[in-house]
């Protein structure tokens, strides 16, 4: 899938991933109606790593224009 055919299922609390990644990244989700200090947070994205951690996620040029953007089950 591209970006765009993926971005929808994602805001609707999909996991997703791509297939030409290398295996470390497990998932990016949206992260989304938090608050800090009482107010609100923008919404974000977050991938998962391998390594049990968690990391912001900003997609690259590369990973807007890929097509091989699949759901993780």
């Amino acid at each position: 899938m591209t970006f765009e055919e993926i971005l929808p299922k994602l805001k609707k609390g999909a996991k997703i991933i791509r297939e030409g990644w290398s295996g470390f990244e497990l998932y990016v989700t949206l992260v989304e109606n938090q608050q800090f200090e009482g107010a609100p947070v923008t919404p974000y994205f977050l991938i998962k790593t391998a390594d049990e951690g968690f990391s912001s996620f900003a997609p690259t040029v590369c990973d807007i224009l890929a097509d091989d953007w699949k759901i993780v089950e």
